[in-house]
């Protein structure tokens, strides 16, 4: 990656460059607001109707009023600089859907995987499937209305994290929210790949 990352961010490249980059969850964690929110053209959904059928093995406990879900890919696109633009593929978050996310990794800079604090223990499964492909990610907590809030270390801890895994948090609804947690994303990946250069 070409482009030179400073403390005020990011000071535009000679080339302008592109990157793919996957937002990883699991069911009803908030990826598709996420592209939405943060997408520069309106972004591309590829949703169903939740019906009785998948009432029966998704959990909707956290998420009673969701009408609807992902069942191929969510995608949108956003310029981080005039110079930088980074395309976003949205995984669904139902297991059955894995053939899926094994897909979207290929040719990706990296993941950016929302947990969410109410169950973090739905998000072992990406988590896993990311390390086994050996995608580099970041972890982002979305602050949900009625979530709890946890201090990071406790975070880490109940995820199982590497010490060098950044997590950060963001509101998915919230679009300079989301595109902070997308630019400390890019900036913990150069950082990475300046320190393994090295």
């Amino acid at each position: 990656m070409a482009s030179v990352l400073t403390p005020d961010r990011f000071v535009a490249p000679t080339v302008k460059e592109s990157a793919k980059i996957v937002v990883a969850g699991s069911f009803g964690v908030g990826k598709t607001t996420f592209v939405a929110s943060v997408s520069e053209v309106p972004p591309v959904r590829m949703e169903e109707s939740v019906t009785g059928a998948s009432e029966r093995v998704d959990d909707l406990a956290r998420t009673p009023a969701k009408t609807t879900t992902t069942v191929g890919v969510d995608f949108g696109r956003k310029h981080l600089s005039d110079d930088l633009v980074l395309y976003l593929f949205g995984t669904p978050g139902q297991a059955r859907f894995g053939f899926l996310w094994q897909e979207l990794v290929i040719g990706a800079l990296g993941a950016l995987v929302l947990v969410d604090p109410r169950d973090l223990e739905a998000s072992h499964e990406i988590l896993g499937l990311l390390e086994d492909h050996g995608v580099p990610f970041a972890v982002v907590v979305n602050l949900f209305d009625d979530a709890p809030r946890y201090p990071p270390a406790e975070i880490h801890e109940a995820l199982a994290l590497d010490a060098g895994t950044l997590l950060t948090e963001c509101d998915a609804r919230q679009p300079a929210s989301c595109i902070e947690a997308l630019i400390q994303l890019v900036e913990h990946l150069a950082r990475d790949q300046h320190a393994l250069e090295s």
